[in-house]
């Protein structure tokens, strides 16, 4: 820990590894985001890049600019982010309960809603049940629907708290709603996309015995939770989603967010109305 601490320890470089993974790539992106001192974050970018946390390549010359991104080891501390972000949301901003979900005016719902406007960051590849890397975003529809969902009881059991847990249970109910509307959304042009932090094995077995026609993605490394500061609680020692959906445009950019999702069948009209008009 006091290596590991030595190279990443004094908050300004989690930070910027956060805003790495969240597509923050050119040093004047991240000094406006993390509102620091150039000279600090110069300091800090070096360290990261002389540790091997961060790599760099040149997008213009005279004068010389560099685009910043994370290397493998980087990205292996995108867990980390991750699991200090579900520690802040429960036990500073909140009372330390564990939930799957949180009320409109509730700071991760807040944040999950800023990110309209935004894009999202390229080169999200994930496992699919298709057998694929698959983009989180489809380029070819007339738009994406993202739906993340905490995760299914089959074919692996989930935790035997899991229905004390508000707002974790019903992702197979989801699931097979939008099953239900795949050629509403196929004839419309609309991808859709369901998210989880389960194996990719996991997914494909559900997939296959609930006959699911729509694309499920695994972020079991969570580089799509880091880089949307997506909102998870922990349960069964695995970082989980909390449900959402979003609707995304070709180029990326986020269009519209629904959390929380209290009512799954309306989140699934909401989705459809909301892409389609798009």
């Amino acid at each position: 820990m006091a290596q590991a601490l030595a190279v990443v320890g004094d908050g300004w470089e989690l930070l910027i590894v956060r805003d790495l993974a969240r597509g923050l790539d050119r040093f004047d992106l991240l000094a406006d985001s993390l509102r620091i001192s150039r000279k600090v974050l110069t300091e800090r970018l070096t360290g990261l890049l002389d540790n091997g946390i961060a790599e760099r390549t040149p997008y213009q010359v005279r004068p010389t600019r560099y685009a910043y991104r994370l290397t493998a080891r980087g990205r292996a501390l995108l867990p980390v982010l991750v699991a200090l972000q579900d520690w802040g949301d429960r036990w500073l901003l909140d009372d330390g309960e564990l939930t799957g979900t949180n009320t409109e005016d509730e700071l991760p719902a807040q944040r999950l809603h800023e990110l309209v406007g935004h894009r999202i960051p390229t080169d999200l590849l994930l496992p699919a049940t298709n057998g694929e890397q698959v983009d989180v975003v489809s380029g070819e529809a007339r738009a994406t629907v993202l739906f993340g969902y905490p995760a299914t009881g089959r074919p692996a059991p989930l935790p035997d708290d899991w229905k004390d847990i508000a707002g974790a249970h019903g992702c197979t109910l989801e699931n097979r709603l939008f099953a239900e509307r795949s050629s509403e959304f196929a004839a419309a042009g609309i991808a859709v996309h369901g998210v989880s932090t389960q194996r990719p094995d996991e997914q494909s077995a559900f997939a296959e015995l609930e006959k699911i026609p729509h694309v499920l993605l695994s972020d079991v490394e969570l580089g799509l939770t880091a880089a949307l500061r997506l909102p998870t609680f922990r349960a069964g020692g695995i970082e989980r989603l909390k449900r959402f959906v979003l609707v995304a445009a070709p180029d990326r950019t986020v269009q519209a967010v629904r959390y929380p999702v209290t009512d799954l069948a309306d989140a699934v009209d909401w989705a459809a109305r909301t892409a389609t008009a798009s």
